[in-house]
């Protein structure tokens, strides 16, 4: 683990451990519950930004938001939807889709209306 962080890797260290796999669905009811709520959670970070779009879009303003900051959160959000494919993580790849399609809005909003 070597040169890994914690939070690029947590999503695998309950696969990984000794190289075997917990079936799915679990036989605890805590994290069959726990991959349902994911799905919820996934998405509500992303609807959080809804009044954001709504004031770039409909009310065609976007002072004080930094296409520079959100531009970075489309970069790290696409990498994080890279990680999800790749180690075939449905909840990630769901919650990712959402941001870089709600990054885009924002980004081309600001660069469109800043």
């Amino acid at each position: 683990m070597v040169g890994h962080t914690a939070g690029l890797h947590h999503f695998q260290i309950r696969k990984r451990i000794f190289e075997k796999r917990e079936k799915y669905p679990s036989s605890s009811k805590v994290k069959r519950y726990m991959d349902k709520v994911v799905f919820v959670m996934g998405a509500f970070g992303p609807i959080m930004t809804i009044p954001q779009l709504y004031e770039i879009w409909i009310k065609k303003n976007a002072a004080g938001v930094s296409a520079i900051s959100w531009g970075s959160y489309l970069i790290i959000a696409i990498f994080w939807l890279f990680y999800g494919i790749v180690h075939k993580e449905k909840p990630l790849i769901f919650m990712y889709i959402l941001w870089i399609i709600f990054d885009i809005f924002i980004v081309a909003g600001t660069i469109i209306y800043g």
